[in-house]
């Protein structure tokens, strides 16, 4: 955000008209951006002290930097202002702010090895200024996180709460620890996070403040929380903590903002904006509603979500917003995919590849996340070669675990389909073993690898084997109501029933199987489910219920066959073929659908 172009103490006239000129011309609709500058340069023809010489290189670098494409001349303006307001006592305002923003215009030219040495410089010399000396802590740490130096980051983490809690800011504090306990939950290091979780929730509850910034530390703490538990597959034990938060970014929807500034001036700081926060919540709870299975509620918060997010980002162009959307759209594909609206989803999928065309730090990031959703829409399509190569790339992209696990989880269901490839096959099960040294603590991912290990025994007829891991599959889904994992296991032991001839408990299995597939929805589990059905009941002597159950998976059928020569049929459908490097800017359209049907029927 450009700073605003403030009146030095200085009487000159000629000095106040020239600034006067600049901030009129700086606010104008358009900015007079060639003018606003003119009119800056003009100060140095007076030969004014080095007060003014150093703020007005301040004014323009930073006008330059925020509005032109100029960066050497812009950074040729902040090296003078920092150089100069450190040779004027009592300065700090100038000083640190030229550090600051040059510290950023570095990164943005890719010089971080210069950005690093200059913020610890001024970090080293704004002890007595505390604001500033918070601030540029904090920007040395998201400096080292975006290197993905967590280690650095969590340690100047704690040197600035340690800070805080010296000045006497238990609201800064609380940032620097929670901030900390984000790092530390992106590292796993779950012992580390426990304790410090529990520190940051009783500093919340006891500082008394701003109510607004109270509540806001509330969301970050509770936000941190509920991933925690997501991410640790654990859908059910959430529930209290996401309706807490839930709650509290109402509470904070109904706070006016408070214009009185703190009387400590370490606690002159802001986690996220409210409206930020209101989508933060929102697509936590995307995602809460997606691992549960809740697929009609992951739909609506998603729209609401989305919405909000294109008026912020009318108004607003803060990269996080670009990240929330990416997100957000990561989720509601995985729901389409699931509900049957695979056309869809892979428009949806173009767009994240949209929205990483103009951004290499976002493509950067999601890029694994890319190539595994374009493996699920290959599997929904029955494209098995395609699914094998996204989810391989995917593989070679990622470092983050559970990602990592989720797509080996699927790779292994492509290899159980294609039925002849066991070398691979074994070499990916040993190493999602859920009886043994299973890689991260994620129960769903385990439920799910248990599923996998049933499916694999279901396909080679050992029956009874098939059954104990799917039981276990079971009991692990119904603990934490994952409901598409009970979905699947029930239908797969129908399954397994009706094949071994017992038609009676196979009809106890695919008769909820078939109410909760309807609920969530599940079109694929609907269409597995009604088939079973159907020949369970006509083995019943059912005519009526078998009857019933031919239809709706005729109906079924129809619906996704629909879907899937649309889906074949559009341009974007040649993404399944993009392996490598960045995404394609332009999609060529194909003639028609090329895959088979056969999965579907």
């Amino acid at each position: 955000m450009a700073t605003v172009i403030t009146f030095d103490c200085a009487p000159e006239r000629w000095y106040l008209a020239l600034l006067g000129f600049a901030e009129h011309f700086r606010t104008s609709s358009p900015p007079k951006i060639r003018l606003c500058v003119h009119c800056l340069q003009a100060v140095f023809q007076f030969k004014p002290p080095q007060r003014i010489e150093a703020r007005t290189h301040l004014q323009l670098g930073s006008v330059l930097y925020h509005h032109t494409k100029n960066s050497e001349l812009a950074r040729s303006h902040l090296e003078k202002a920092w150089f100069i307001s450190q040779q004027v006592p009592q300065f700090e305002d100038v000083k640190f702010e030229a550090a600051s923003i040059l510290s950023e215009l570095f990164c943005q030219q890719n010089l971080v090895d210069s950005a690093k040495p200059l913020l610890r410089k001024a970090i080293q010399i704004s002890q007595q200024t505390p604001y500033w000396h918070c601030r540029l802590l904090f920007q040395l740490a998201q400096l080292h996180t975006l290197e993905k130096d967590l280690v650095s980051a969590c340690d100047l983490l704690g040197v600035g709460a340690e800070y805080a809690r010296v000045v006497g800011s238990e609201y800064t504090r609380a940032l620097f620890l929670l901030s900390k306990g984000m790092l530390l939950l992106m590292e796993r290091k779950l012992g580390e996070v426990h304790p410090l979780l529990t520190l940051c929730g009783t500093i919340v509850e006891n500082w008394q403040g701003n109510p607004i910034q109270k509540e806001s530390l509330r969301v970050f703490f509770l936000v941190l929380q509920v991933t925690h538990y997501l991410d640790a597959g654990q859908v059910k034990s959430v529930k209290p903590c996401l309706k807490q938060l839930q709650q509290c970014i109402q509470t904070i929807s109904t706070l006016h903002d408070d214009e009185i500034l703190p009387s400590n001036p370490a606690d002159l700081f802001h986690w996220l904006p409210k409206e930020h926060m209101c989508v933060l919540v929102y697509l936590v709870t995307v995602m809460h509603s997606m691992q549960a299975g809740y697929l009609e509620k992951a739909q609506k918060y998603t729209d609401k979500a989305l919405m909000q997010l294109e008026k912020l980002k009318m108004l607003d162009c803060s990269p996080i917003l670009s990240t929330f959307q990416v997100i957000l759209l990561e989720h509601i594909i995985m729901c389409r995919l699931v509900t049957g609206h695979k056309a869809t989803a892979l428009q949806e999928i173009s767009q994240v590849c949209q929205l990483c065309q103009q951004s290499p730090r976002l493509f950067t990031n999601h890029a694994a996340q890319l190539h595994t959703l374009l493996g699920l829409y290959c599997i929904s399509v029955n494209c098995m070669d395609n699914a094998e190569a996204q989810f391989t790339t995917a593989l070679r992209l990622t470092t983050h675990q559970e990602l990592w696990t989720y797509i080996v989880t699927n790779l292994a269901s492509v290899y159980i389909r294609e039925g002849n490839r066991h070398q691979e096959l074994y070499s990916l099960l040993e190493r999602i073993n859920p009886d043994h040294n299973f890689p991260v603590s994620s129960h769903c991912l385990r439920a799910a690898a248990f599923y996998i290990r049933g499916l694999l025994s279901f396909f080679q007829g050992r029956y009874n084997e098939a059954k104990r891991f799917l039981r276990e599959t079971l009991k692990m889904s119904n603990a934490e109501d994952l409901n598409r994992l009970t979905a699947c296991s029930l239908v797969l032991l129908g399954h397994i029933f009706y094949v071994l001839g017992n038609h009676r408990e196979s009809n106890n299995m695919v008769v909820p199987a078939m109410q909760l597939a309807s609920k969530i929805p599940d079109m694929s589990v609907q269409l597995w489910s009604s088939a079973l059905l159907k020949d369970v009941n006509k083995a019943l002597g059912n005519t009526m219920d078998a009857h019933e159950a031919a239809q709706m998976h005729q109906n079924f059928s129809q619906q996704l066959l629909q879907d899937h020569i649309a889906a074949c049929s559009l341009p974007e459908h040649n993404l399944i073929s993009w392996t490598d490097g960045p995404p394609p800017v332009q999609i060529q359209a194909q003639n028609g659908p090329t895959t088979s049907l056969a999965s579907l029927l």
